[in-house]
């Protein structure tokens, strides 16, 4: 038995000893050292001698500054990073907190992500040879310091034994968190001047500064380019931005350690992971992709996925709809995320047989079910429940096609026309605004979670008369009749379309809606956004060998959204909106061929999908089966 095996925390003024040691300066392969801070277990004021299991976080947002998500319902201000580490200290775990190359106080230059693995290995390995380790190490941490987390695991840190990844940990970064279906994910921008001001107040570039409102100036006069951005003035970040978002083909770039885990399951069998994210989180399918790639590999990791926008656990709401009291985490899966935390790293740093590897591989929230009346707060109450599963996709789910038919029709029959389509046309200088959704919520006006379709000038781009996004010329709408019984759809959406352009490139993107009807509390109804997805036409067949269309010609395209979970209730419909933009959640295409963020014009695309026998569009949908619940709903035209 260790040191930590019997340690029971001392109490000092109702909360545990702890001794800290304050940048603490360690070596990389490199030369360049990072700043670290390190906290004990202590007892009467000193250091408590031994060994014990170490938790590890990496974070570029400042290892001294507080961690806006360490948080509950009952502490509206979040925990400073030493009183959480105070939390696990006084469970006889040292706590290692540590600036990221190049922010604060650690050397180097910073370049998002790449160098995290190397620098995540050469701290574990500093760590193992410290005569306060036992030789196990567990890592921690939200959004970037979830990334840290898998940069680490994918280079065989030494000592990894156990993370919680937290609405992070790139699966493939090409195809979430950085780009998604060929388009670039613009919260990188809105992060990259964000954190430029914020490092260049440091000395990088004195004088530089950017306000919300100059942000918003900025992507107003989009498109950017390299010498011509808010990023000019820092070189590094600007570097950075372009770097992701000039390299739209899936090359070696994208295969690298940080940004590209897919490539190391294999390596990580012995690790034991929880992926945490949640329905209106840019990390979902990061989340999902990871538990399975693990899974697959023989590991046996946990997920969790509850309602929440980025990080938010504690909260029962996301954007403008409520799940209510049993969407937050607290008191419904941990009687704390803290609890959480430190049973898992119990189990596996320490042995102890507490039960977590016999609770459920998945738990995650299945939205709906709700009354539908707009609650105190002003949101609509749409509730919900968690549901634990052995695996995912869930148990009993199997997908569902509905067809695409004039007249906006969403059936469960092909279309018989020889033919038929409908049409938009999309203009780069008028792009659809994103209202809610998979995003960050972050300036300029980008909102995240679950909200009425319809604009509003809290979000940005959208203009006066502010009406529905069903209402705008380039959207095509597509909906079911309502439904006769409940409907549970869970997992992502697969979208199959034939289409058609007068332009060499362009875009197609696809939003699954659950549709209220007209009631007291909401006249018009209410469209909830659930999920979403895009493709970028030039990679339609090939992430690796991009081909841009020939005008007029029908190409078939295929579209995945991030996975969701939703009860659609009886007389509710399921919509889906097929456009060409979704702004500023993704950069705009110009429609004109040319190579991605360096076009010198842009022009408007006349785009068409199709409705036909021949060429038949429609939506896979997954839908949960029951033994009291057909497979998918019997629609009735209307």
């Amino acid at each position: 038995m260790n040191e930590s095996d019997k340690f029971v925390g001392h109490l000092v003024a109702g909360r545990p000893e702890v001794e800290c040691r304050s940048d603490v300066m360690v070596s990389m392969r490199d030369g360049v050292r990072l700043a670290t801070d390190i906290f004990y277990p202590a007892r009467a004021g000193r250091r408590i001698a031994g060994q014990f299991p170490v938790i590890l976080e990496r974070t570029p947002y400042g290892k001294d500054q507080d961690s806006r998500s360490e948080r509950n319902a009952a502490q509206p201000e979040p925990m400073s990073r030493a009183e959480v580490a105070a939390f696990f200290t006084g469970h006889g775990y040292v706590v290692v907190y540590q600036d990221c190359r190049g922010r604060h106080k650690s050397e180097g230059d910073f370049t998002k992500y790449l160098s995290d693995a190397n620098d995540g290995h050469d701290t574990c390995a500093w760590i193992m040879s410290q005569d306060w380790c036992d030789g196990k190490i567990g890592t921690k941490g939200l959004s970037y310091a979830a990334h840290t987390q898998m940069a680490a695991a994918c280079v065989k840190a030494p000592g990894l034994r156990a993370m919680v990844v937290d609405s992070g940990g790139f699966s493939n970064g090409y195809q979430s968190g950085i780009r998604q279906g060929g388009a670039y994910e613009l919260k990188q921008a809105a992060w990259a001047v964000m954190f430029a001001a914020e490092h260049s107040k440091r000395g990088a570039a004195e004088g530089f500064d950017l306000t919300a409102e100059d942000l918003e100036r900025w992507f107003k006069r989009m498109p950017w380019r390299r010498g011509d951005s808010p990023l000019t003035p820092t070189p590094e970040y600007e570097d950075f931005l372009f770097d992701q978002w000039e390299r739209g083909t899936f090359d070696d770039y994208w295969r690298q350690p940080g940004i590209f885990a897919e490539g190391c399951y294999q390596d990580l069998k012995e690790t034991a992971v929880t992926f945490i994210s949640s329905w209106y989180d840019v990390y979902t399918r990061s989340a999902v992709e990871n538990y399975l790639g693990m899974t697959r590999h023989g590991a046996t990791p946990r997920l969790i996925l509850g309602p929440w926008t980025h990080g938010n656990r504690w909260e029962t709401f996301s954007g403008d709809v409520d799940f209510g009291p049993a969407a937050a985490l607290e008191g419904n899966l941990a009687r704390s995320f803290l609890d959480l935390r430190l049973r898992w790293f119990d189990r596996y740093l320490k042995g102890r047989d507490n039960g977590v590897d016999q609770e459920p591989r998945v738990r995650l929230f299945v939205m709906g079910g709700g009354s539908g009346r707009k609650n105190a707060q002003g949101r609509l109450d749409h509730g919900g429940r968690w549901r634990a599963a052995s695996q995912w996709p869930v148990p009993g789910v199997a997908p569902h096609r509905m067809y695409m038919v004039a007249g906006g029709r969403l059936t469960p029959w092909a279309p018989e026309a020889h033919s038929s389509h409908a049409g938009f046309v999309f203009d780069p200088g008028d792009p659809v605004p994103t209202v809610g959704g998979s995003v960050v919520s972050r300036p300029p006006a980008i909102l995240a979670g679950a909200y009425n379709q319809v604009q509003a000038p809290q979000f940005f781009g959208c203009k006066e008369p502010y009406l529905p996004l069903a209402e705008r010329k380039d959207v095509l709408v597509f909906q079911s009749a309502p439904l006769p019984e409940d409907t549970e759809v869970t997992g992502s959406m697969e979208v199959t379309l034939w289409i058609s352009s007068d332009a060499p490139d362009t875009d197609f993107t696809a939003k699954l809606i659950d549709v209220y009807p007209p009631s007291e509390d909401y006249p018009g109804g209410y469209a909830m956004n659930l999920t979403d997805g895009i493709l970028r036409t030039r990679y339609r067949d090939s992430w690796e060998h991009p081909a841009l269309m020939v005008p007029g010609q029908l190409h078939e395209i295929h579209i995945s959204t991030f996975p969701t979970s939703n009860l659609f209730k009886r007389g509710h419909r399921i919509r889906v909106d097929i456009s060409s933009s979704n702004f500023p959640k993704f950069d705009v295409n110009p429609n004109t061929g040319e190579p991605e963020a360096q076009a010198e014009r842009s022009q408007k695309a006349a785009n068409r999908v199709y409705m036909e026998a021949s060429h038949a569009s429609f939506v896979s949908l997954p839908i949960v089966k029951t033994p009291d619940r057909p497979q998918g709903p019997s629609s009735t035209n209307s």
